[in-house]
């Protein structure tokens, strides 16, 4: 398990452009090498910011005909309502792409929540041709962090999902509006090539702080659960977020 790869910008626009410019050298890179690049997408201000830059600037920078879009997390409402993490990335991204239907693999929020999971479940089966306890082994997870330390939709306490090992997809209910989600386990993200915190603002420095110098307490810190066992962990920081880390620097 190698160390994490923290890297320090001068402001949140920095990171944006950082982040754009990382997932669209991934997507070359594994395209290369694997003829596609998978990426579990996350929701958020900030990734809506990245997401943007990739239609835009970036655009013509991926084969975006190679690209499988998957979701890290989801809420439990219908694909075009305003907190759905689909929605978001559709009207962010995917909608200025010129993608198949069977790039896009959403998870179903508007499906009873053990019923969206498990369905999730079945898409990740057949896509990475999985056997029973398989894991994919995606390109690329994106990954946010709430002021509560939480990613994905992995809360503090949830005993369950955090130490869930076997399945690949649970669902949730959260402290947070709304509260019935679904949910990468752990796992997931932790056999993944990459996973990449995105983190910006002067809000998020404790909870930076914690999950990366803090005490091993994943029930309290559950971001701190994200370690890929043969993967690169990355974090890309503004100052303000990172500005209360002890070296302050990046590599």
């Amino acid at each position: 398990m190698s160390e994490p790869k923290i890297t320090v910008l001068d402001d949140a626009q920095s990171v944006y452009v950082h982040a754009a410019e990382e997932i669209a050298h991934f997507a070359g890179e594994d395209i290369c090498t694997h003829a596609e690049f998978t990426i579990a997408l996350s929701g958020g201000s900030t990734p809506a910011a990245v997401y943007e830059l990739l239609a835009t600037r970036f655009k013509l920078s991926v084969d975006w005909k190679e690209v499988q879009f998957f979701w890290g997390d989801e809420r439990c409402v219908p694909p075009d309502h305003e907190l759905s993490n689909y929605a978001m990335a559709n009207r962010t991204l995917l909608s200025h792409l010129a993608l198949r239907p069977e790039q896009v693999h959403r998870m179903r929020g508007e499906l009873a929540p053990e019923d969206a999971a498990r369905a999730y479940e079945e898409e990740l089966k057949g896509v990475f041709s999985l056997g029973d306890g398989e894991f994919p082994r995606f390109g690329l997870v994106l990954l946010g962090l709430g002021g509560n330390r939480h990613t994905l939709s992995l809360f503090p306490g949830d005993k369950a999902a955090i130490e869930e090992c076997e399945r690949m997809v649970v669902p949730v209910d959260v402290d947070a509006t709304p509260r019935k989600r679904i949910s990468f386990t752990p796992s997931v993200a932790n056999h993944a090539q990459r996973a990449m915190f995105i983190a910006t603002g002067k809000e998020k420095a404790e909870a930076v702080r914690d999950v990366i110098e803090g005490p091993r307490d994943p029930m309290k810190f559950p971001a701190q659960i994200i370690q890929p066992s043969d993967g690169e962990l990355i974090w890309l920081l503004d100052k303000d977020a990172a500005s209360l880390l002890s070296g302050r620097g990046s590599t």
